[in-house]
């Protein structure tokens, strides 16, 4: 049973989905015909010479890290990156990229650092907003136009709750006004308090559609002026977003904890740094797989004693301990976005079992090749 490249693409999008990628970003197929059958899946962190050397002819190469991230006018074979493309087309072979889609996804990236490191997953470190922007309207009607001003604001795009539309919740009510001098009103008269049977209800609808919904309020309102509120409502955090928060089996100190980070993630010349009391009792942790440092502000209100991420520069990592007291521990870049093969792994054997070959390179990508570990990394 042979497998089209589309079907594994339909696969990834669903597990990572493109629109949790950055606005700058760049991911999904990079070069392949979506109507090829496959036969093999290669995952790596980075699309390198070294790693594409792997891939099977015809087959497809899986990475992290976009080849062609940057503004690109020429992928002539003159070039390093196009090079690069052209021996992957000569051969029928793809490209795929996961990038920060894949570092927001649930499960994602974070993820996968954190069940290498042994850490049960807790919560969301900066989660991005599981609804639209949105505005609750409440609006005051008469009884016998309510119905009238319902249809109309329903016709403009309010009430939509997922999967259900004509949503609306109401109430029975009096109310009050007294037309001044210059009043025309469709219920009462001039310098009389009047007092009307109303309904109350509200509806929600997408902020931008907020000139519309006004706009057909009231035109179908009987009212010279209606009555209504209208509430920008506040995001909720959804279970997408960069980071996680964790919790470790027991408490531990901070320097038993560097050396389970050194422990579990594979060997690089950068290593593992850390900057806290070696004696620090550590219970919760929060990650980043990838540069984290924009991070630390979320980490500093998160309730945990340690951080877990890479690329983390001077200033702010020194400005952050003396501020927080937050432990930190910086590994490479590479290193920390390596157990997210397994899982990307994991999902396509999961899903095309052995009608698929699915492998992860075991190539070092991390660009820093000599350190004080000695020697040259191969």
């Amino acid at each position: 049973m042979s497998v089209r490249l589309s079907e594994v693409i339909e696969v990834l999008d669903a597990a990572y989905p493109p629109r949790l990628a950055e606005s700058w970003d760049s991911v999904g197929l990079v070069c392949g015909d979506p109507d090829d059958a496959l036969d093999s899946v290669t995952i790596a962190v980075d699309a390198t010479p070294a790693v594409v050397d792997e891939v099977p002819d015809g087959g497809l190469l899986l990475a992290h890290h976009p080849l062609l991230l940057r503004g690109v006018d020429t992928v002539a074979a003159s070039t390093p990156k196009g090079a690069l493309v052209h021996r992957l087309i000569r051969t029928g072979r793809s490209l795929f990229t996961a990038h920060t889609n894949a570092d927001s996804a649930s499960p994602g990236v974070s993820d996968a650092l954190a069940d290498a490191l042994g850490l049960t997953v807790e919560a969301v470190l900066e989660p991005l907003s599981a609804t639209a922007d949105l505005d609750k309207w409440v609006i005051y009607v008469p009884r016998e136009n309510a119905e009238a001003v319902r249809a109309a604001v329903f016709d403009a795009g309010a009430g939509q709750i997922g999967d259900y539309s004509h949503c609306s919740w109401s109430v029975s009510g009096i109310g009050q006004f007294l037309p001044h001098e210059g009043a025309t009103p469709a219920v009462g008269s001039v310098g009389n308090v009047e007092r009307v049977d109303e309904d109350r209800f509200e509806v929600i609808a997408p902020a931008r559609l907020r000139g519309a919904v006004w706009s057909a309020m009231r035109a179908a309102h009987p009212y010279e002026e209606p009555a209504f509120d209208v509430f920008a409502m506040v995001p909720l955090p959804g279970d997408v977003g960069l980071g996680r928060i964790c919790a470790l089996p027991q408490p531990e100190p901070l320097g038993a904890f560097v050396s389970r980070v050194s422990g579990a993630l594979p060997q690089t010349s950068w290593g593992v740094r850390a900057a806290g009391d070696p004696d620090l009792a550590v219970s919760r942790v929060a990650v980043c797989g990838g540069a984290g440092d924009s991070l630390l502000g979320a980490v500093a209100g998160a309730g945990v004693q340690a951080y877990v991420t890479a690329d983390l520069r001077h200033h702010p990592a020194d400005e952050h301990r003396r501020a927080s007291g937050v432990a930190l521990i910086d590994v490479a870049h590479w290193a920390s976005e390596f157990p997210w093969c397994d899982q990307a792994a994991q999902l396509l054997r999961s899903r095309f079992g052995s009608s698929l070959s699915v492998r992860v390179s075991t190539l070092r990508t991390d660009p820093w090749n000599l350190g004080n570990c000695g020697g040259e990394q191969t």
